[in-house]
């Protein structure tokens, strides 16, 4: 099993001091970091405890070495869709019915009808199906690692247009994507 601790305590932000002081009974940041490093066994105990002081249910903590999980790959700020320096694991672990594993993207600046601190929660698609998913959101590679993020308004032959969420943002047309995924689930924070 491998542990999710340090994740999902990076993506709450929160730093070692501060999951320290919210376990119940306080404990140290050494000791929170010899859990996430595996210097110390994640005991049963330790996961209610660690789970309840970054509010996730501690079975998040952990995960198998062979188990695909869903990846934050990019997030989406005032230039657009950027890819992050390294994919991490998403928080919400879902997945699609036939076992498929599911993208997310990460929403840091308010474009369109997406808020900063959504997370959109994509599925990839072959770009032969393109044709399928016609003014629906998706996010699609492009070279040198970048990402482009819109409405599908139009393919034709191996070549996807799309229209950014922002105001007055200009069609982005891309030559033959290797994938497009397309949004399934919005996760918005009360």
């Amino acid at each position: 099993m491998i542990n999710r601790i340090r994740d999902i305590r990076k993506q709450k932000g929160m730093t070692l001091a501060e999951v320290a002081a919210a376990c119940e009974p306080q404990t140290t940041a050494q000791t929170i970091g010899r859990l996430e490093t595996g210097m110390r066994n994640l005991s049963l105990v330790w996961m209610n405890r660690i789970g309840a002081a970054l509010g996730v249910d501690p079975e998040l903590l952990v995960k198998s070495s062979g188990e695909a999980v869903p990846q934050i790959v990019a997030r989406l700020t005032d230039q657009g869709a950027e890819p992050l320096g390294k994919p991490r694991d998403a928080i919400l672990p879902t997945q699609l019915k036939d076992g498929e594993t599911l993208l997310c993207l990460t929403v840091e600046a308010p474009q369109g009808e997406y808020r900063s601190g959504d997370q959109l929660w994509m599925r990839q698609v072959a770009p032969d199906n393109a044709a399928s998913i016609i003014n629906r959101d998706v996010l699609v590679p492009r070279s040198g690692g970048r990402f482009a993020f819109g409405r599908l308004i139009d393919r034709q032959g191996a070549m996807v247009g799309l229209l950014p969420p922002g105001i007055g943002q200009r069609q982005i047309v891309i030559d033959n994507p290797a994938w497009l995924a397309v949004a399934e689930m919005l996760v918005r924070k009360l």
